[in-house]
């Protein structure tokens, strides 16, 4: 029983070497005492992935010259999702507020152009754009580590909390990097507290206790995007491993020509479920990523 269950978990957990058909194993290599891992590999392929499909994307749009394909049709579509629906109209522009921004604008000139975008003392783009590189690099890259556990004896990185962990401090540390450019390294922290207008007995110990719990609240929300990732994908294989599972407790007996037809069926109806929802745990991870990092430009 314990193989059987270690062999069809063996897409969810993490391990030395990929598990293959027939009793095949491949082994990862130690560098240097350093063990590699299934994970590791996936998460360096989704890496390459990322990076040959963009750099396609990116030789088809220089010369301002329009995509063709259907291929890259598809990634283009993403990115202008990601640009014009999450991060300009989330983060819009963070210098719309600060009274020297304002004293610039009074000279400056916006025109905009046939594609929407604003022309701003002869640049091109939108105030937000700056923010773009790090938003689409944490979408596709989630994106495409969600996606390998959709291929046989592959698996998830994502599912790991170890993984998501990572991805939610980097989310944390650019946050507050772009947070500490606007506002300094302190002032990142001192804007989460509003002007507080009260009495000084009833201001002095607000101010303390607001300032805990925004600050607070910026580590417990970073926390919940690893959980909240860790969490869908790996219930997702969770549930595919244990209706496969019901296969393997069935084969003694005369009820796995009932069991098994009903387990591939619906293990297709999950693995289609978890494609829809590996789209939509990348877009969610860095929605969220783009409210804070807005939060954190933005005055309180």
């Amino acid at each position: 029983m314990l193989a059987n269950s270690e062999g069809i978990f063996s897409h969810v957990y993490d391990s030395n070497g990929f598990h293959l058909p027939f009793g095949l194993h491949v082994d990862l290599p130690s560098i240097f005492g350093f063990q590699l891992t299934k994970y590791m590999v996936l998460q360096l392929l989704a890496a390459v992935l990322v990076y040959l499909i963009f750099k396609g994307l990116a030789a088809r749009t220089q010369g301002g010259n329009p995509v063709t394909g259907y291929f890259w049709n598809f990634w283009e579509m993403l990115v202008l999702r990601i640009r014009d629906e999450v991060v300009r109209p989330v983060i819009g522009d963070p210098h719309h507020h600060d009274e020297h921004s304002h004293a610039h604008d009074e000279v400056a000139t916006y025109i905009t152009d046939a594609s929407g975008d604003h022309i701003h003392d002869g640049e091109v783009g939108h105030p937000a754009d700056k923010y773009l590189p790090f938003i689409l690099s944490a979408f596709f890259y989630i994106l495409f580590c969600n996606l390998l556990g959709a291929f046989p004896w592959f698996g998830s990185a994502t599912a790991n909390i170890n993984v998501t962990g990572a991805l939610a401090l980097t989310a944390f540390c650019a946050t507050y990097l772009y947070g500490a450019q606007m506002h300094g390294a302190v002032g990142f922290w001192t804007h989460m507290v509003p002007a507080v207008e009260a009495p000084p007995f009833i201001k002095i110990p607000l101010v303390p206790m607001i300032f805990a719990i925004e600050v607070g609240g910026v580590f417990i929300k970073h926390g919940v995007l690893a959980v909240r990732l860790f969490a869908n994908i790996m219930g997702g294989h969770t549930v595919v491993a244990v209706i496969l599972g019901f296969i393997a407790q069935a084969a003694l007996s005369g009820a796995w020509i009932v069991v098994m037809p009903g387990s591939l069926i619906g293990q297709v109806g999950i693995g289609l479920l978890e494609l829809l929802v590996a789209f939509i745990q990348a877009y969610v991870f860095v929605f969220l990523c783009t409210i804070m990092i807005a939060m954190s430009l933005h005055e309180h």
